[in-house]
């Protein structure tokens, strides 16, 4: 029988746990196959301790969602702070790509993993917030080198311009996550591949 829960740390440290065993059972197995006993079983915990923490499974995807998109913008939030808008797109990318090799899982869950629509509300976080909404940090960082005429005159659109620069970097994230370990690709060092894809992105756009 696992221990019972006391403090408010205990607490919070089985939430968390829940957390991490669920988004790893539904980054391999998908979501909609993996049941909340099997999250419990995967921690040592009966499926009414898990009950206690989230009301069913989509309230817990809500809860991983939140945690992961908010420590995603609040790993990039200090990039907002460069002055030169140019090398904040950069740092940025850098930044992007970083999160996503460092928590390949939570990665997977958020970008690479089919799931019903959903805006920065639904899971609790304010759209449009730039310590909360990573695409917002996005679009505005790259509005500022727009505003600033860094871009070449036919790129007219700062959102498809955001989208694309996003498309390039989560294609390299992507490929390292799913196929860096096939060998059947001789893989160039991924920070070979990263400085690559981003000198294209910011060659073909900058004036």
């Amino acid at each position: 029988m696992p221990p019972r829960l006391k403090t408010d740390a205990e607490k919070l440290l089985l939430r968390t746990r829940i957390i991490d065993a669920a988004r790893e059972l539904f980054v391999s197995q998908g979501v909609e196959a993996v049941s909340m006993r099997e999250i419990a079983k995967r921690i040592g915990y009966s499926a009414t301790s898990i009950y206690l923490h989230f009301t069913d499974k989509e309230s817990l995807l809500r809860a991983i969602c939140e945690t992961d998109f908010l420590m995603l913008a609040s790993a990039q939030k200090h990039i907002l702070q460069i002055a030169d808008p140019v090398e904040q797109v950069i740092a940025l990318g850098q930044g992007y790509v970083q999160f996503a090799l460092s928590h390949p899982n939570h990665y997977r869950l958020m970008f690479m993993t089919p799931h019903e629509p959903f805006t920065p509300e639904t899971i609790g976080l304010q759209q449009n917030h730039p310590e909360q909404d990573a695409y917002f940090q996005l679009k505005s960082i790259i509005q500022a080198a727009f505003d600033a005429q860094k871009f070449k005159p036919e790129f007219t659109d700062p959102e498809l311009i955001a989208q694309t620069m996003w498309a390039g970097m989560h294609g390299v994230c992507a490929l390292e996550i799913t196929m860096s370990k096939d060998c059947w690709v001789n893989w160039r060092n991924i920070e070979a591949r990263v400085y690559t894809m981003q000198h294209l992105l910011m060659n073909g756009l900058l004036r």
